[in-house]
């Protein structure tokens, strides 16, 4: 299983660096990249048609700004693509929200929230426990470790611990 993070820019690795974290943490192998949709378009074109047959299984796109980086992606390759919207300093990441959620038919990104880097980790994730059945039993296990820290905290609160 390989998923792969592609950055427009090497200023969006602390948002991408999350999501490396969370696919540490269920043993997915991947690679981090920095490919500019508009700066270096050939290099993003190259990689989308070769990620199928480089073994890459979901593609996470981080971009600000304008943010085209998802779309060139997912225009050129088959794999599953996440947008992962990176806040600037602009519009408070609202221009890369809908640069990545506003796509045309036929070309899907699946995107999460501005800077929500852990979730398109989990994302992958949960695309790849489609096929790999040792994620699906890691992510049950990654929700039922979340409620029970919820529930720990509602129990220490109705405590008067606070």
């Amino acid at each position: 299983m390989k998923a792969a993070i592609v950055m427009g820019s090497k200023s969006d690795y602390p948002v991408a660096e999350r999501t490396e974290r969370i696919l540490k943490t269920f043993g997915v192998e991947y690679e981090t990249r920095v490919i500019s949709a508009h700066r270096t378009p050939r290099a993003a074109e190259s990689f989308a048609s070769g990620a199928e047959g480089n073994g890459i299984e979901v593609i996470i796109a981080a971009a600000g700004k304008a943010a085209h980086l998802g779309g060139v992606i997912a225009a050129y390759t088959p794999v599953p693509v996440i947008g992962l919207p990176v806040k600037s300093s602009t519009l408070d990441g609202l221009d890369s929200l809908l640069s990545m959620v506003q796509m045309p038919k036929g070309v899907p990104v699946a995107t999460v929230a501005i800077d929500g880097a852990e979730n398109a980790g989990l994302l992958a994730v949960q695309i790849l426990s489609v096929k790999y059945g040792e994620l699906r039993t890691r992510m049950k296990a990654y929700k039922e470790d979340m409620a029970k820290d919820v529930a720990d905290a509602d129990a220490a609160f109705s405590r008067g611990e606070h």
